[in-house]
């Protein structure tokens, strides 16, 4: 595994169905574009959609913790949380957030492929 583990935030949702999924998926990534893909260490925002078009979880790379900090102390979080707010109101459908208070991951361990022991 690489030494730079990187940092995540990693966000969930429940949804009532894959329209409003895929309209949570299409607002979040505008948010991700509008609000923080230019900032310092930003890796990737990657949405994961259910199946069953019932969840979103959305995982956003950072380069290190230090940057993903240095975004938390320095980007307008009022307007983003707005823009968030704005964007869950105007979807089609239902939706629960389903984030904890402190969203913040450092990968620990990975496994990769490799022989049968």
């Amino acid at each position: 595994m690489n030494e730079d583990k990187g940092f995540y935030s990693i966000i969930e949702y429940a949804v009532d169905g894959p329209e409003t999924q895929a309209a949570l998926v299409e607002a979040f990534a505008e948010i991700q574009d509008r609000w923080v893909r230019f900032y310092p260490g930003y890796v990737s925002a990657r949405f994961h959609a259910s199946v069953d078009g019932t969840r979103v979880v959305n995982v956003v790379s950072w380069a290190s913790e230090a940057d993903y900090r240095h975004f938390e102390e320095t980007s307008d979080t009022a307007g983003r949380l707005a823009a968030i707010q704005a964007a869950l109101d105007g979807l089609p459908g239902e939706v629960e957030s389903l984030v904890t208070a402190n969203p913040r991951y450092r990968v620990v361990r990975e496994t990769g492929p490799g022989p049968r022991r």
